[in-house]
């Protein structure tokens, strides 16, 4: 924690969230908001559905690669640099997605969005523990999460509002002036939490020595998977709402937000139970109830989908409530990860994220392809990649008990 925190921000601590679940929705919005243009877009440029996926796969990927990075260069330079630099890479990208005028050019500046996009996401988990002593830490993900868990409900509601009225190209101009906020109220508002006596020496020695360390510890790997792939089984139907929500609940598109606001007010509920339980509970337990939350409501979703034919008026409640049970676990388990190795919090984070994103990039271009034509395979898939997460969990208290046991006042 930087020693002169209380002096780098005076205002109140939800502001401070709020900048930095801004930083954080960039990705998810970036990815979300043109799914309702897949079809015009593929008129417009004279693209195949192949082709249209590889936009999504393209972002995925360059996000996942670029994710390794971002973090151990702020470990050097500063959280600032490495955010205001990749915000600028953002927007230039997001004009080159507006004025693509064929699909090989739309895939090339979606994959620069993708290395672009993970430096506000990855750098603002570093900047939290940089600030916040552990529980008070919880306090501010948790706040974090709720507005993190916004994004990928409202954007694709948005998208369609930008289609409808404007164009497709409409979707990519508007991101650009999110880019160009963004840029600003970051210059302007963050400062510098990375104290200097806390900055590594950026050489490749010590860097892939970093890498190495982090990377061969099987306490970071399992954390990182318990937080990052559970994630999906929220995520996958997301990614699946036209087929799901618009061919197998026949909904029409503008009901789809049923499903959104669902996914956020579960998001939303379990942040909120999560901050309040900062530092009331041992971490173990607040992941426990989590997971215990998850694994029942998917164990109902799949037996319900078997039994009956799937209907609007009760398949959508157990994504809000798996929502529920993953935003109140994942604030605890994303601390946990980044003391793990207090002096590579960046570098954490940037694996961290890298391992959740190649998952999320692995569902996008395979997974949801592959069942989301039926609500059987989404629930069992969904059911799957949670029950991953439990089991990376469950080995690491039989592994290592110690961890999660205790409960940090301050």
């Amino acid at each position: 924690m930087n020693p002169d925190a209380a002096q780098l921000w005076r205002a109140p601590q939800w502001a401070f969230a709020i900048l930095l679940a801004m930083l954080g929705m960039l990705g998810p919005f970036s990815i979300d908001t043109y799914l309702p243009a897949f079809a015009d877009i593929a008129g417009s440029l004279g693209a195949t559905p192949v082709q249209m996926q590889q936009t999504l796969s393209a972002y995925l990927f360059g996000f996942a690669f670029m994710s390794l990075f971002h973090g151990a260069i702020s470990d050097s330079f500063g959280r600032r640099p490495v955010v205001l630099c990749g915000l600028a890479a953002f927007t230039l990208a997001s004009i080159g997605c507006a004025m693509s005028q064929s699909i090989g050019q739309l895939i090339l500046f979606r994959g620069m969005q993708g290395l672009s996009t993970g430096a506000g996401i990855v750098v603002s988990r570093a900047i939290i523990r940089d600030m916040f002593a552990p529980s008070q830490a919880q306090k501010v993900m948790s706040q974090v999460t709720i507005f993190f868990g916004v994004a990928p409900a409202i954007a694709p509601m948005v998208g369609g509002w930008m289609l409808v009225h404007v164009s497709w190209q409409g979707i990519f101009w508007f991101l650009t002036g999110v880019g160009i906020f963004l840029w600003i109220a970051i210059y302007r508002l963050l400062p510098e939490t990375l104290h200097i006596s806390e900055r590594q020496h950026f050489h490749p020695r010590p860097l892939m020595a970093g890498y190495w360390k982090l990377g061969s510890d099987p306490r970071f790997l399992l954390l990182a998977l318990a937080s990052g792939v559970p994630f999906n089984g929220m995520f996958l139907y997301i990614l699946s709402a036209p087929v799901f929500l618009g061919e197998l609940l026949q909904l029409e598109p503008q009901q789809f937000f049923w499903c959104f606001v669902l996914t956020i007010g579960g998001i939303m509920g379990g942040a909120m139970v999560s901050g309040r339980l900062a530092g009331k509970i041992a971490p173990k337990q607040q992941i426990r109830h989590g997971f215990v939350i998850m694994l029942v409501i998917g164990i109902i979703n799949l037996v319900a989908n078997v039994a009956f034919t799937a209907h609007v008026s009760w398949a959508l409640i157990p994504l809000g409530i798996f929502s529920f049970g993953w935003a109140l676990m994942v604030p605890v388990v994303t601390l946990l990860v980044l003391d793990l190795h207090p002096e590579r919090r960046g570098m954490a984070s940037s694996l961290q994220m890298f391992i959740g994103s190649t998952a999320n990039g692995l569902v996008a271009g395979v997974v949801s392809p592959l069942v989301m034509h039926s609500t059987v395979g989404l629930a069992t898939a969904s059911l799957t990649m949670m029950g991953l997460g439990l089991l990376s969990w469950s080995y690491i208290r039989r592994r290592w008990p110690e961890i999660g046991n205790t409960i940090v006042h301050a």
